[in-house]
């Protein structure tokens, strides 16, 4: 962080009313550390992962279909009138954070929602929020 920024980070500290007579030099270096340590996390990095990946309008269309039943690229391209590479795409997405799955059915590649890894990441939303 440049000084400047510091600089005006500290004043405003030095306005909060709960901060009265606490020494803001250190108190700015405990709350620089806790950002370090929030951005080290592995489980802040999945929730950024997680909600990185759904939030995006097409794969939240994906994952509510999903939820109803399984489904494969073609069935996913009707019901959401877009071509196969955009499907793929963001079947990809969700594939590379284990959301979901898919498996082979004749030719076709099937894909439903892997449940244990929703609930991994709704049980980490739950913990963290």
């Amino acid at each position: 962080m440049n000084i400047k920024r510091k600089k005006k980070i500290l004043e405003t500290l030095d306005g909060c009313v709960d901060l009265n007579g606490t020494d803001l030099e250190k108190y700015f270096l405990k709350l620089q550390e806790i950002g370090l340590i929030i951005n080290k996390k592995k489980s802040f990095i999945d929730i950024l992962r997680f909600c990185s990946t759904l939030g995006n309008q097409e794969r939240l269309k994906i994952i509510h279909c999903l939820r109803i039943k399984n489904y494969c690229v073609c069935e996913l391209e009707a019901i959401l009138d877009k071509s196969q590479s955009t499907i793929s795409h963001h079947l990809k997405e969700m594939e590379d954070i284990g959301l979901i799955r898919g498996w082979k059915k004749g030719k076709f590649t099937h894909y439903e929602i892997n449940e244990k890894k929703l609930d991994f990441y709704r049980d980490l939303l739950e913990k963290t929020i």
